[in-house]
């Protein structure tokens, strides 16, 4: 069996110091769970992923990006689990770990809910669970000049067999075999299908095409997660009078699209430069005027979308 070397392990992500954990900001390396842990063993837990930055303007406060959206999230996430976690509750734990953590550098935050019960029956009804925060620094999580796709052999879940309007964690293991089976076969990311032979999503981000200057995204029933940056670029693309539109995608039209690209809170918006054997058109004028918009709002400096911010004073 490979042994894993836990310190390197830590060391190589920059962890923020302190955890929120057990409704307190704890050291980071003192935020254990147990080996008996039920989410650990069934999945019984749900996620988030916001990412914050510095105010360019003022590095003593920071910046949330849609916070309410991912706050509401995680916790219908919380409820399709049978637990109940308010959405004030994850947004006043978030300050305090921020303010606590005092980072300076642009961040990435996870904020997770899970079955904290020791049992080993698999059920979700009568049992303990728990909520708990960590961060890490991040730049970028996919290359901004873009990236290469397989189409996976592995297939998206269906909603009927999981609640994929929620970012359960069990879910994942989808998405771990199609970003292994992408990676070790040469290419940067995964695309997945859906049971119907449509294209649902890639491993842990949304997709979009571009046709005839129309803005193209597999519909909410296509068995995608429902993208908190997916919505805000539908959002954006609308303001700026470009149509979008919502159906399903088939394969062949990534082949033929003007642009491809992809978005996430870990990879805001990244453009698709090539999909198996097939190297894509570079020309992406409608991705990148969304993206230097949401780029702007993420900075806070787009007076129009000022609602999108959560600002977090370190002070």
């Amino acid at each position: 069996m490979k042994k894993s070397n836990n310190k390197n392990n830590s060391t190589k992500h920059n962890f923020l110091p302190f955890a929120w954990f057990k409704g307190q900001c704890i050291p980071f390396a003192e935020a254990n769970v147990s080996i008996a842990t039920h989410a650990l063993h069934y999945g019984t837990a749900a996620f988030g992923g916001m990412r914050a930055i510095p105010d360019p303007s003022d590095d003593s406060t920071f910046l949330l990006f849609r916070a309410d959206k991912h706050a509401k999230r995680l916790s219908q996430s919380a409820k399709l689990l049978l637990n109940e976690l308010g959405e004030d509750y994850i947004l006043e734990s978030l300050e305090t770990f921020l303010k606590t953590n005092r980072p300076v550098k642009p961040i990435y935050i996870r904020p997770f809910v899970y079955t904290s019960d020791l049992g080993i029956a698999p059920r979700l009804h009568s049992i303990e669970t728990d909520f708990f925060i960590y961060g890490l620094e991040l730049g970028d999580y996919l290359s901004p000049d873009g990236v290469s796709c397989r189409m996976s052999s592995w297939i998206r879940q269906q909603d009927s067999s999981l609640p994929l309007r929620g970012k359960i964690s069990g879910a994942y293991i989808t998405s771990s075999l199609a970003k292994t089976e992408a990676v070790l076969s040469g290419f940067d990311e995964a695309l997945l299908l859906n049971s119907q032979g449509k294209v649902s999503e890639a491993s842990g981000m949304n997709l979009f095409i571009v046709r005839d200057e129309k803005l193209i995204t597999p519909g909410v029933d296509q068995d995608i997660l429902e993208g908190i940056t997916r919505a805000s670029v539908i959002e954006l693309a609308r303001d700026m009078d470009i149509e979008v539109i919502e159906r399903a995608v088939d394969k062949t039209e990534l082949l033929i699209a003007d642009e491809v690209f992809l978005t996430g809170t870990a990879a805001k918006v990244t453009p698709v430069k090539q999909i198996e054997s097939n190297v894509l058109n570079t020309y992406r004028p409608i991705m990148n005027k969304i993206r230097t918009r949401l780029i702007d709002i993420t900075e806070g400096k787009n007076d129009k979308f000022s609602h999108w911010i959560h600002r977090i004073s370190l002070t």
